[in-house]
């Protein structure tokens, strides 16, 4: 697999290209901003672009998504929990004091323990809410790997103090769906540096063993 990472928008937001390098397919996970950048990148990869993949709705993850939808006729994905989060997109550029983005149409939905294939990868989508209802992490098993989106940090977790948040369902969500993945697996998080599983599990202070 090969993953590529882009840091975009106003929030320092991580995009993922998502690549098989055997066929060229791709999916690109978190179109959060910068779309033109974004959409540079992809051609200079050599990739063909499948799809776009969320791991949640919230604006900086999902602003790039309607411009990147219409450049290269993909289908747009999320969790059908998120989709309210799709519809106050003006509302969540007017709290952030940013323009409003153009609404990206949702094609269809992507369920808990869903199988998904980029070319010859297989990952699966596990439903992970807490930070939104509709969270999703998608995890390539085989890769040891693990988009995690704003679930999990280095160091940290996602915040709870939105519309739809639940700390409990957080912390349940991360000791129950993505430790259990294995301490090797390599998690990609929504925003900051890569970690592993092991090292959040050990040493996280909001939910690893350095928590109790």
């Amino acid at each position: 697999m090969e993953l590529r990472a882009f840091v975009v928008g106003p929030f320092q937001t991580n995009g993922f290209l998502v690549a098989c390098p055997a066929t060229r397919e791709a999916v690109l996970v978190d179109p959060g901003g910068d779309a033109e950048a974004l959409a540079g990148a992809i051609r200079k990869a050599g990739v063909t672009l499948r799809a776009l993949w969320a791991t949640h709705a919230h604006i900086d993850h999902v602003g790039a998504a309607a411009t990147l939808q219409e450049a290269f006729g993909v289908p747009f994905l999320l969790h059908r929990d998120d989709l309210f989060w799709i519809e106050r997109l003006e509302s969540q550029a007017a709290y952030f004091g940013l323009p409003a983005p153009r609404r990206p149409k949702p094609d269809g939905f992507i369920a808990d323990g869903e199988h998904l294939k980029v070319g010859r990868i297989a990952l699966t989508a596990l439903h992970v809410p807490g930070h939104a209802p509709g969270h999703l992490a998608f995890h390539a098993p085989a890769e040891k790997a693990l988009l995690c989106g704003d679930v999990l940090f280095a160091g940290g977790v996602g915040r709870t103090d939105f519309p739809g948040c639940s700390s409990r369902a957080l912390l349940d969500s991360i000791r129950r769906k993505l430790f259990p993945l294995g301490d090797d697996v390599v998690c990609h998080p929504g925003h900051g540096p890569a970690t592993t599983i092991g090292e959040e599990r050990r040493t996280n202070p909001f939910v690893g063993e350095a928590a109790e």
